[in-house]
């Protein structure tokens, strides 16, 4: 069968309608009945409670409080790595920019330019380097960490399609990660620039950053862009940078020359927060 039957319905739904009724309901307190959703939720993923720092399902006042909980102490080290991973979830794809193109799925590829929101100059910046895709799915911690130390450059926002990002969508739908609505932040580091991109998705809703707060909604047909050029915005790897509202998945760029990923690391792996990703290239 065709990997782009599966998705068909996909085009056909009201993904925007879907998405904005959903953040809708996550935001609102509804007592008893936010404390029931959330046992469901819990029950269907298998999501473990024992490592939130608030284990009582009936402690959150709204469904997205829950969805973005914070960890315990000590839950996530951080491994002695140049690169770990930023967020828990599944491997989606990495491995070298061809050019500028970035490996999807089999039979599938998209351009750097395009991921960027359409900045020739910014997306030359990561030719010939590396790239990592990872997933999130409903059951993961929510929240996305630096896999570096960076300093904030640039934020832009690019409006979207809202395909949902799960591995069947990613083999059915050309372009994905450049077609959805994108989040785009730009960081400077020690050893050059380095971009994390937050994917939006179906019934995501909304993406929010620790220096901005929420980026969207709003939603509107305009690329926003946000510079940072005059502040010293910086954050060490490790610390929070962002968190979704709903699932979704991360896209990081690395120039040139490309990363040693770690030897562990495979398509479909799952992976967790502090795990070594990849370190520098022996010079």
């Amino acid at each position: 069968m065709s990997d782009r039957l599966p998705v068909l319905p996909q085009y056909l739904f009201p993904k925007q309608a879907l998405t904005a009724f959903a953040g809708w309901v996550a935001g609102k307190e509804r007592g008893a009945v936010t404390t029931w959703i959330i046992r469901r939720f819990v029950a269907k993923y298998g999501v473990d409670m024992g490592e939130a720092l608030a284990s009582d399902v009936a402690s959150y006042q709204t469904f997205n409080e829950f969805f973005t909980r914070a960890l315990k102490p000590g839950a996530r080290p951080i491994a002695q790595a140049d690169f770990v991973s930023p967020v828990d979830g599944a491997i989606s794809q990495f491995g070298p920019i061809e050019g500028d193109q970035i490996f999807q799925a089999k039979g599938h590829r998209y351009t750097t330019t395009a991921l960027v929101g359409g900045d020739a100059a910014l997306a030359a910046q990561f030719a010939h380097g590396s790239f990592a895709t990872l997933y999130l799915s409903p059951r993961d911690y929510h929240r996305i960490h630096m896999p570096c130390d960076g300093r904030l450059v640039r934020m832009v926002y690019v409006p979207g399609e809202l395909f949902s990002v799960n591995p069947i969508t990613a083999r059915g739908v050309p372009g994905l990660f450049a077609r959805n609505e994108r989040v785009v932040c730009v960081f400077e580091t020690a050893r050059g620039p380095f971009v994390l991109v937050l994917v939006g998705a179906t019934i995501v809703g909304s993406m929010a950053t620790v220096w901005h707060g929420v980026v969207n909604p709003p939603r509107g047909g305009e690329v926003r862009e946000w510079r940072y050029d005059g502040q010293q915005i910086v954050l060490r790897q490790g610390e929070e940078m962002g968190r979704f509202l709903l699932g979704s998945t991360v896209v990081m760029l690395f120039p040139a020359p490309p990363l040693r990923f770690d030897p562990d690391w495979s398509p479909a792996r799952p992976v967790r927060l502090g795990e070594p990703m990849a370190s520098y290239p022996i010079a």
